[in-house]
């Protein structure tokens, strides 16, 4: 991939870079970010280039310079079905207007999660011909890697990779799961689902 400044796209200087083909290139090579960094870039590749940003002077203000992120507390939703109720309230209202929420209290210890996050690390560092081996766009797999789930629809490309696991309704097999955080992977999942089974009754 051949990297230029955001100034020369944004000039037109580049003259011959080819998004849709730059996408495939990358998608194609299937080691994602994590690979472009092990193989040496030394430039951010233009389908990162998220380019001019029309912020106003006053985005910044009081009000919204002080947001926190929505965090659900779980305390006593398996004593009181109305606290349930409102916390599948908060959810719901987290999802649609932040796509993504913080929940505390939720009895997942703290080292199987710090244990998760390891497992993890253990993935995206162990070789890339061992990463390639799950890397797809094909959604009816259990256990997905791949860069940018939106690689080809969004205008800019995200700095990341995923590892994701499709556990419902039916779970991947052990042997479907990768080695370097097999275990982890289970106990964690095992602790959600037990959880999850204990709050609808």
């Amino acid at each position: 991939m051949v990297a230029t400044s955001t100034e020369e796209l944004e000039a037109g200087i580049v003259r011959s870079y080819d998004r849709r083909s730059e996408l495939n290139a990358f998608d194609g090579s299937k080691i994602g970010v994590q690979g472009l960094v092990e193989n040496g870039v030394t430039k951010v590749p233009p389908i990162f280039y998220s380019g001019s940003c029309n912020l106003s002077e006053d985005f910044t203000t009081e009000s919204n310079s002080k947001f926190t992120i929505p965090t659900i507390d779980l305390t006593g939703i398996h004593e009181d079905p109305t606290l349930r109720d409102d916390v599948v309230r908060k959810v719901r209202y987290a999802c649609e207007n932040w796509g993504f929420f913080q929940v505390k209290n939720h009895g997942i210890p703290t080292h199987v999660l710090n244990e998760m996050i390891k497992g993890i690390c253990r993935f995206h560092e162990q070789d890339a011909e061992v990463r390639k081996t799950y890397y797809t766009r094909d959604l009816s797999k259990k256990v997905i890697y791949l860069s940018n789930f939106s690689l080809y629809q969004d205008p800019s490309t995200d700095w990341r990779d995923t590892l994701a696991f499709f556990w419902t309704p039916n779970p991947p097999t052990a042997e479907d799961l990768p080695e370097v955080c097999r275990f982890v992977i289970i106990l964690f999942s095992t602790l959600v689902f037990g959880l999850a089974t204990s709050t609808h009754e």
